[in-house]
């Protein structure tokens, strides 16, 4: 499987209409078999897990960015199942609150970087300021900035300003140990209609609709441009975007299991290793344990 197609680590110019929301015609149509290599590829995450967790000195930033519907929630639960909870946290950004806009705009997400040992998913991120706010210029007149006093104000030099300011923040984390992964699952017009529809016409669906899902679809040329820009301006070598057809869920998820798992696999994880000292007080210890446990069965 050639997962480099998916990868964007801006070495060229980047058009979100030229990736396509499809996948390949072999993966069409073959849920069970996906299914199936994805349950191996939770085991393979899960071992790997256990050696980030135990060796505490690399950190996983994993990314979800996507429009409505695009299989963000489905993705998290059925590629990361079976991880173990004490090494990974799962953060949603929502609407920002009053507490969180008193605070510079990447404050929010910086506490939410994973620790050494862990595992660390946003469900949207920071890119939401060039992503949301993007598309509505007025939001970001709430974030105390000086200079921002009307939505003329509110201009390119501003996202410049935060593409930069990711990609500083990206690089620091990396220099710190995070290696961070960015998925855009690219979902398309079509089929994010059909999956409002069935929220909709579904009764066991229906508590998934919101209207204003709805109205956000009509800014769907907007936000397009948006992620456009966003990925061709903060992709690098060092932290890629990877660009995920969406359109099915099941290989979707497949693709981002595989990058997840080829990125950790690429780290020197190891146990720690024992000292002799250690391995002293092992002795002792088990010595105690028999000891106690023959005196208790005498």
């Amino acid at each position: 499987m050639d997962l480099k197609q998916y990868r964007f680590a801006g070495d060229g110019t980047f058009r979100i209409k030229d990736q396509s929301t499809l996948p390949p015609q072999a993966y069409q149509d073959n849920e069970k078999a996906i299914k199936k290599e994805i349950k191996k590829d939770r085991k393979t995450l899960q071992e790997a897990q256990e050696k980030l967790y135990a060796q505490n000195q690399f950190g996983i930033l994993i990314l979800f960015q996507a429009m409505d519907a695009a299989g963000k929630d489905g993705m998290i639960k059925h590629v990361m199942r079976g991880v173990n909870p004490q090494g990974t946290t799962v953060t949603p950004f929502k609407v920002p609150t009053a507490n969180e806009l008193a605070h510079d705009y990447l404050w929010r997400t910086r506490i939410a970087f994973p620790r050494s040992g862990e595992i660390a998913i946003f469900n949207r991120s920071y890119y939401e300021e060039v992503l949301v706010d993007r598309v509505h210029p007025a939001n970001v007149l709430k974030e105390h900035i000086p200079g921002i006093d009307a939505v003329s104000d509110v201009n390119d030099t501003l996202w410049h300003q935060r593409y930069q300011d990711f990609k500083d923040l990206e690089a620091f984390a990396n220099r710190n140990g995070i290696v961070i992964l960015k998925f855009f699952l690219h979902l398309s017009k079509g089929e994010q209609k059909k999956r409002f529809l069935d929220r909709i016409e579904i009764p066991e669906k229906n508590w998934k609709f919101s209207e204003n899902d709805i109205n956000e679809r009509q800014y769907w040329d907007q936000y397009q441009k948006a992620y456009e820009e966003a990925i061709q301006h903060t992709a690098t070598k060092e932290n890629p975007w990877y660009v995920i057809p969406a359109d099915d869920k099941w290989y979707s998820r497949l693709i981002v299991s595989k990058i997840i798992n080829a990125r950790i696999a690429a780290l020197p994880l190891r146990f720690p290793q024992v000292t002799a000292e250690q391995k002293q007080g092992l002795h002792a210890a088990l010595e105690k344990l028999e000891d106690h446990s023959a005196k208790s069965n005498s």
